[in-house]
């Protein structure tokens, strides 16, 4: 063999090496390249919430809501499987729906009906204004249904639009939220002012934030926002001011292995006292958005 060719040849396995180990160094860290779409645009959020077919009532509730900053924070994407706790209406769950588009999913989660026989539950206050200082959109109001619809009637109104054919109700207790042929496939759950409600409503947060844990995907992120109360309150104002302290909500969710991740503060009022249920003077409520991610 000549000197160049033994040149050639040990270059060549060199060359071989060093690739071989790139592409274990790749496997090891993680840092192939994501196959998950971009976040959203701003543009596109705002083509989003900005749809003609989105009702008087919820355009009214994007004033107080911010959807655009909602959405931008959770770091929304086209595709996503979303399950949306306590859905009540559907606000979110349809602002989720339209933004994860045809090739995602948004579900609605709300409790089964109490049964008839269930132990009485302690007195609650009725929730306050929590932006008393906005005037409701013009041709917002309508007069009261003569039933109250359930949270699940509401989520199939919404469901007949076309554009939501992707839209889909899950009744279901808080302590078990998750369907079983969407756990681990979860990429976003959110919780929207309504984790302080499980406080008075004796829901075992333990278990249903366990079960959220187990419902997403590694990466998958928990979005929750609620009224900020005072520090050393934890929930104990649940039923009366319905406020919830940050840091005992923080605790309590890094409990069930989650890390927190990011907070948002475009709902912040550090000027609200958050002493009384609908603040005062009539300013917004003081409240927290915070974004954990399973590892």
């Amino acid at each position: 063999m000549s000197p160049s060719t033994g040149r050639s040849g040990c270059l060549a396995l060199l060359a071989a090496v060093v690739l071989s180990l790139g592409a274990c160094a790749n496997v090891g860290t993680g840092t192939s390249p994501s196959s998950d779409p971009p976040s959203l645009s701003q543009a596109r959020i705002a083509e989003i919430v900005g749809s003609a077919d989105r009702s008087p009532a919820d355009r009214s509730n994007d004033l107080r809501r911010k959807p655009e900053q909602m959405l931008a924070f959770i770091g929304i994407r086209p595709g996503m499987v979303a399950l949306d706790l306590s859905a009540g209406g559907g606000y979110t769950t349809e602002l989720l729906a339209r933004a994860v588009g045809p090739a995602g999913r948004a579900y609605g989660q709300s409790p089964p009906p109490r049964a008839a026989n269930a132990p009485a539950r302690p007195a609650v206050t009725p929730e306050g204004n929590a932006a008393p200082q906005l005037a409701p959109m013009s041709g917002a109001s309508s007069p009261a249904p003569a039933v109250r619809r359930t949270s699940a009637q509401a989520l199939a109104e919404r469901a007949r639009n076309p554009a939501l054919s992707n839209l889909y109700s899950v009744v279901r207790a808080f302590e078990d939220p998750v369907p079983p042929e969407l756990s681990g496939r979860l990429d976003l759950v959110t919780l929207m002012f309504n984790y302080h409600d499980l406080g008075h409503a004796g829901v075992d947060r333990a278990r249903m934030n366990a079960a959220v844990f187990a419902g997403l995907k590694s990466g998958g992120v928990y979005v929750i926002a609620d009224h900020a109360g005072r520090t050393g309150t934890g929930i104990s104002e649940s039923g009366t001011l319905h406020r919830i302290e940050e840091e005992f909500l923080h605790r309590e969710v890094e409990a069930a292995g989650f890390k927190l991740a990011e907070h948002g503060d475009f709902l912040r009022n550090p000027l609200d006292p958050r002493d009384k249920n609908t603040p005062e003077p009539p300013q917004p409520k003081d409240e927290f958005v915070l974004k954990f991610v399973k590892p």
